[in-house]
C-alpha cells in the first residue's frame, strides 16, 4: 500500500497531468507523448528522462555522489566519542557487571517492560524465552512461527522439547499472515510467536487478539524493531514475552547481545534463570526458582559488559537515529512508489515502524514484464546501490526434515506463497544515517529514467 501523505500525493492543478500520470502511461514513447499536458517542472524532468540512455546503454550515470559518500552514509553501526570514552572508563576502572543491569533499567525505562534480561545474543533470549514457555506445557506442544525467520526463531524451540507450526507470511507486509495461521490450528499449539520483519510490527492488535481467544501464549521476535512501535506500545511488550537482537548489523547495536522482556515475573524468573546461574539467588524465598541459586538451570548466556556498555550509548541516540533513517527512507519512498509497479510494505496509521539492515521495496515483475536481474543491472549501471536477499524459508531447511531432532516430526508444508512471492519481488535500497538529500535525489532521478526506459528492460 502507497503511502497517504497528502504531500506524496499531490499531482498539480486541475486538468494537468501530474508524474505519476504520465510516467505510468508505458515506456519512453508513452511518456513523451504525455508532456504537452504536464506542469512545466516535471515536464522538463520527465522530458531529460526520456532523452537520455539509459547508463547500461552507454549513457551518462544518473548518481553522480562518489561512492566514497555513499559508504560513508550508509555506514552502520556507528560508534563515537561517548562510546570510546565510556570503554576507556570501564577499562581504566575494573570492568563489572554493573553495566549489565544498568541496560536492563534503562531498557525497560525505555520501552515500558516490567522485567527485563540481558543475554548475550538474540539467539540465547529466545532460547531462554522457549524455556520459560516450556514449564508450563506438555513435551511436544507446538508453537507456531514464520517460516520467513532467522533460523534460532525455530530451530530453539527443539531444546526445549517444542516444536515449530510453520506459518507464512503476508506479501504486503512480510509479517505473520494470521489467516495462514487460523488454517493451521491444531489442539497440541500453545503459543504464536510473530517476527517484525525489517523493523514493520505485525498487527498485533489482529493477531495476539486471536491467539489470546484460542487460549495461546503470545511471543515476539523483534529483533528487527528496536523503537518500534503501535498504538503508541513499544514492540515487546504486547506479547507475553519477547526477544530482541543487538547484533552489530541491528537499529540498536551491541556487536553482540540480546535482550529478553517479560509480562510477569514467572517467566522473567525461569528465563533469567535458564542462562544467568547468578540470578536465582537474588530472588524472593518464595520463588520456586530460588532454591536453583548457583546453578540455575544450566546454561551460560551472561552479555558482555563492554556490550552492555555500548548498547547503553546507542540506546541514548535511538529515537533520532530511527528519525533520520526515516526521514531519507520517506524522501526516497514517497517518490518512488508513484511509479508504476513499485510499492512498499504496508504500514497502519496506528504502526511507528523503523528500518533494519535496508529499504525493501515490492516490485511487480510480473506485470512490469522483466526481470529482477535486468533492473538491478540497470539500475547498478545508473550508480545506484541496490540488491535484494531472498529469506532462506526454514520449512525447506533439512533439519526440519529429520524426526530425530523433534519430539514429533514439524509438519512441513507444500509451499509457502507469501514468502515465496516476497523473496522473488522485492529489491533493498541501503539506509541512510545522515544527510542524503543530494543522493536521494539521485537515486530518484536514477529509478524515473530506467522506468522511463522500461521497455528496453523488457526487450533485453
Amino acid at each position: 500500500m502507497k503511502r497517504t501523505n497528502a504531500a506524496s500525493r499531490q499531482t498539480g492543478a486541475a486538468g494537468e497531468m501530474g508524474r505519476r500520470g504520465f510516467i505510468r502511461a508505458a515506456g519512453a514513447t508513452a511518456v513523451g507523448a504525455a508532456l504537452s499536458q504536464a506542469p512545466s517542472g516535471a515536464h522538463a524532468q520527465a522530458a531529460s528522462s526520456v532523452q537520455e540512455a539509459l547508463a547500461s546503454a552507454g549513457g551518462t550515470k544518473s548518481v553522480t555522489v562518489s561512492p566514497k559518500r555513499v559508504a560513508e552514509l550508509k555506514r552502520w553501526p556507528r560508534y563515537g566519542e561517548a562510546e570510546k570514552k565510556r570503554l576507556h572508563e570501564m577499562i581504566e576502572q575494573g570492568i563489572t557487571y554493573s553495566e549489565n543491569k544498568q541496560f536492563e533499567k534503562e531498557w525497560a525505562a525505555y520501552t515500558g517492560a516490567p522485567f527485563v534480561k540481558a543475554h548475550m545474543n538474540g539467539s540465547s533470549a529466545l532460547t531462554s524465552m522457549y524455556f520459560a514457555l516450556s514449564l508450563d506445557v506438555p513435551p511436544g506442544s507446538e508453537v507456531m512461527v514464520p517460516s520467513y525467520t532467522f533460523f534460532s526463531a525455530c530451530l530453539a524451540l527443539r531444546f526445549s522439547n517444542l516444536v515449530p507450526i510453520f506459518v507464512d507470511i503476508d506479501p504486503k507486509t512480510a509479517c505473520f499472515d494470521l489467516e495462514d495461521a487460523k488454517r493451521k490450528l491444531t489442539p497440541r499449539t500453545v503459543a504464536v510467536e510473530v517476527m517484525h520483519s525489517w523493523g514493520l510490527p505485525c498487527e498485533m492488535d489482529a493477531i495476539f487478539g486471536w491467539a489470546k481467544e484460542k487460549g495461546l501464549v503470545t511471543l515476539e521476535d523483534a529483533s528487527h524493531a528496536h523503537g518500534a512501535s503501535m498504538q503508541g506500545k513499544k514492540i515487546g511488550t504486547w506479547g507475553d514475552m519477547a526477544a530482541f537482537s543487538l547484533q552489530a548489523s541491528k537499529p540498536l547495536p551491541a556487536i553482540e547481545g540480546g535482550v529478553g522482556m517479560y509480562k510477569t515475573r514467572e517467566y522473567f524468573e525461569r528465563a533469567a534463570a535458564f542462562g544467568h546461574y547468578e540470578d536465582p539467588g537474588t530472588f524472593p524465598k518464595e520463588s520456586p526458582v530460588h532454591a536453583y541459586a548457583g546453578t540455575g538451570y544450566g546454561q551460560k548466556y551472561r552479555m558482555h559488559p563492554l556490550a552492555a556498555a555500548l548498547v547503553r550509548m546507542q540506546l541514548k541516540e535511538l529515537d533520532a537515529t530511527n528519525a533520520t533513517v526515516m526521514k531519507n527512507v520517506r524522501a526516497l519512498n514517497d517518490r518512488l512508489t508513484q511509479l508504476p509497479g513499485i510499492t512498499e510494505p504496508r504500514c497502519r496509521s496506528d504502526q511507528q515502524r523503523v528500518y533494519y539492515c535496508g529499504n525493501m521495496l515490492f516490485v511487480d515483475f510480473k506485470t512490469l514484464g522483466f526481470s529482477r536481474a535486468a533492473l538491478v543491472n540497470a539500475l547498478r549501471a545508473e550508480g545506484v546501490d541496490v540488491g535484494f536477499w531472498d529469506y532462506p524459508l526454514q520449512h525447506k531447511m533439512k533439519i526440519y526434515k529429520e524426526a530425530k531432532w523433534w519430539h514429533h516430526a514439524p509438519v512441513i508444508p507444500d509451499n509457502m506463497p507469501g514468502g515465496d512471492f516476497v523473496n522473488a519481488n522485492h529489491l533493498m535500497l541501503p539506509l541512510f544515517y545522515g544527510d542524503a538529500e543530494e543522493v536521494n535525489a539521485q537515486y530518484v532521478k536514477a529509478f524515473e529514467k530506467v522506468w522511463a526506459h522500461r521497455d528496453d528492460l523488457k526487450k533485453g
